[in-house]
């Protein structure tokens, strides 16, 4: 497999897929009035499931609207076809689609794409990464000199109090607090030394899976509450930073103010 060639063809894809987002778009509850999809998320991913399975031959497709489960295979395309649907549904250019390539525990490409920025975000494994085409790289800055991006936990509200503790010691520890509204986008932010810590509570595979690779192959670090690599099946707290050390202390951080992982939600 040619990953760069893939990816230059998943790029071509993801770029012709924002074109459904031009379009006049209508809004669905899925579960409530703060958990809802746009007929623009449905058509953009089922675009992108035709084409990259397609693209790649016994590969499957799991994204974010229609049923879990997918079928077995050795190559899994992680897809959110809007991150940040309610940004999107209000006009904010916040907003990413966002497509993974995973095999096992690695994802070997990503591609995040901001149409209303301007901004595609590309990676493959060991090849570095880039923002239309330049080569970016996290930052170096300590955790006193540090930009946190983070968000609560917006479908699962019971959870505020722990976020809420979080975010209170880890703004007394740094510069400023940031809230995107897009884990993709903030895994890009961090990529590009725009922000240099990040933490959500309860995060879903096709909010991250293009943006770990990023971020890794522009030096960060991101993992699981436990500190190791992460599941693309679950989903899963984010902790992720521009260094080691800013990771380990942020880490530290969450694991006091949560011990233990409160949930365990298999999707696949």
């Amino acid at each position: 497999m040619d990953l760069d060639q893939l990816l230059q063809q998943v790029v071509d894809l993801t770029k012709e897929a924002a074109l459904l987002t031009e379009q006049a778009f209508v809004t669905t509850e899925k579960e409530s009035h703060i958990n809802f999809v746009t007929s623009a998320d449905t058509a953009v991913q089922t675009f992108l499931a035709e084409k990259l399975v397609a693209l790649l031959p016994g590969s499957a497709f799991f994204g974010e609207e229609g049923d879990a489960a997918v079928d077995a295979a050795d190559y899994l395309w992680v897809v959110d076809p809007i991150d940040g649907t309610v940004n999107f549904s209000r006009g904010s250019d916040a907003w990413a689609i966002s497509v993974g390539l995973v095999q096992g525990a690695d994802v070997l490409l990503g591609v995040i794409f901001a149409p209303r920025k301007g901004e595609i975000y590309t990676a493959r494994l060991g090849g570095g990464a880039y923002l239309n085409g330049t080569p970016i790289h996290t930052s170096h800055r300590p955790f006193s000199h540090s930009l946190f991006c983070t968000a609560l936990s917006l479908y699962r509200k019971e959870y505020t109090e722990p976020c809420l503790n979080i975010m209170r010691e880890v703004y007394t520890q740094c510069v400023d607090i940031r809230r995107v509204g897009s884990c993709a986008l903030d895994l890009c932010y961090l990529a590009k030394g725009e922000c240099d810590l990040f933490f959500e509570f309860r995060v879903f595979p096709w909010d991250y899976a293009a943006g770990v690779v990023i971020l890794q192959e522009a030096g960060g670090v991101i993992t699981g509450l436990d500190g190791r690599a992460l599941s693309f099946d679950r989903t899963s707290p984010l902790i992720a930073a521009n260094h080691k050390e800013n990771h380990q202390k942020l880490l530290e951080i969450v694991q006091k103010h949560i011990p233990n992982q409160p949930y365990e939600e298999v999707l696949v």
